[in-house]
């Protein structure tokens, strides 16, 4: 969504390049850039815009993501650049040694056990107070509004709750734990259907607290005690001292020169270094334009190398037995390169899962940019 006075250039047979005066917001829900755009409008910049977006996506877009998550932004503010890790920790009282205990010797995808302290909340607060010129109650709001009053379901909205409950329905009604979601999610156990106005109350009065408090109430309020009440009663392991001591990081982002552009990314525990990764071995080839073929078999092979040695090391920073800036070098993007022959190869035992999330990003009149992710891991979360 951009501002209001925007040229569109013709660009190719189909396709639109599209440039704005005054700002631009982009995200893949209309409501959520509409709602971005009006921060601008307001007098707000690319991160009052951003966390605008994130937070209305929280409502319309419950497939993908919600306010239980991580949230990860790359900051362009006054020509310089920053880098927020809003990640999720483990609660303190879960280990290994007490999943296994109880005969758990793999993470499940649903449940209390996998819930890690939410980071969303808070990398939303801590954008708006260093950068932002508008206040949580206002960039908020329509988050608030679309909750309370409700939108209409989408067709894609549509076709991923539908295919989610079908898939779950059943499981979810064997246990409690499930009740609220089942509830909340489902009308009468069914999935919303396109055209359907949904509304959530409940998340409306959770946004409200969020944006009085600036984020403290979901961390030492009402909501953290309701959360420790929920995981206490489930047999989760949340406590409010999880929620009380946690912090988002700030970082330095890093980056690879591919072809005279610097790539800038978040360092891990985030997943940019796969970009990094990729392009650090795709640097070392030049591409024949009557090669289409060939191109794509090397782009496919540069990126399954670079899941492999994502995968084989990405994890929280303070537990990386490698250095993960030795993978980015020329040395070595060139030796992974000289492991790409005319065959596809398998560099790794097993693919990795499908899923989704939501991303964002602004740009206001002043030339500040954000790049921003947001995520509950996987489907609901």
């Amino acid at each position: 969504m951009m501002d209001f006075d925007p040229v569109y250039q013709p660009f190719q047979s189909s396709r639109y390049t599209v440039t704005a005066s005054r700002g631009m917001v982009a995200s893949s829900s209309a409501m959520a850039s509409n709602a971005g755009l009006d921060m601008l409008k307001m007098g707000g910049n690319a991160v009052d815009a951003a966390v605008a977006a994130a937070a209305v996506l929280s409502v319309t877009e419950p497939t993908s993501n919600g306010i239980g998550g991580d949230a990860f932004a790359i900051v362009w503010m006054k020509d310089k650049l920053y880098g927020l890790n809003g990640s999720g920790t483990a609660p303190q009282k879960l280990s290994i040694e007490t999943l296994k205990a109880q005969g758990i010797d793999k993470i499940p995808e649903h449940g209390w056990i996998p819930v890690m302290i939410p980071g969303q909340p808070r990398a939303w607060a801590e954008l708006i107070h260093r950068f932002g010129k508008l206040t949580m109650k206002q960039v908020l709001a329509p988050a608030i509004h679309y909750a309370e009053e409700g939108y209409a379901v989408s067709p894609v909205l549509s076709y991923l709750w539908g295919k989610y409950v079908a898939k779950n329905k059943e499981e979810y009604k064997k246990s409690d734990v499930y009740k609220n979601w089942l509830k909340t999610f489902t009308k009468d156990g069914e999935p919303y259907k396109f055209g359907e106005i949904v509304r959530f109350p409940d998340h409306a009065r959770t946004m409200r607290l969020i944006a009085e408090s600036d984020s403290e109430s979901f961390y030492s309020g009402k909501i953290a005690e309701a959360i420790v009440r929920q995981s206490d009663r489930d047999g989760g392991y949340i406590s409010i001292e999880d929620l009380k001591n946690y912090h988002c990081d700030w970082v330095e982002p890093i980056s690879v020169n591919y072809r005279g552009y610097d790539v800038w990314e978040l360092p891990p525990n985030g997943q940019g270094l796969v970009t990094l990764l990729t392009l650090n071995i795709l640097k070392n080839q030049t591409f024949d334009s009557n090669d289409e073929i060939g191109k794509y078999h090397t782009l496919f092979e540069a990126m399954k190398i670079a899941f492999e040695d994502g995968i084989s090391i990405i994890t929280d920073p303070s537990c990386m037995k490698e250095n993960y800036r030795d993978y980015l070098t020329d040395a070595y993007g060139k030796q992974r390169y000289i492991d790409i022959d005319s065959r596809a190869k398998t560099y790794m035992p097993y693919n990795p899962f499908k899923s989704g999330t939501v991303y964002l990003c602004t740009a206001d009149n002043e030339g500040n940019m954000v790049s921003y992710i947001q995520s509950n891991y996987h489907d609901f979360g």
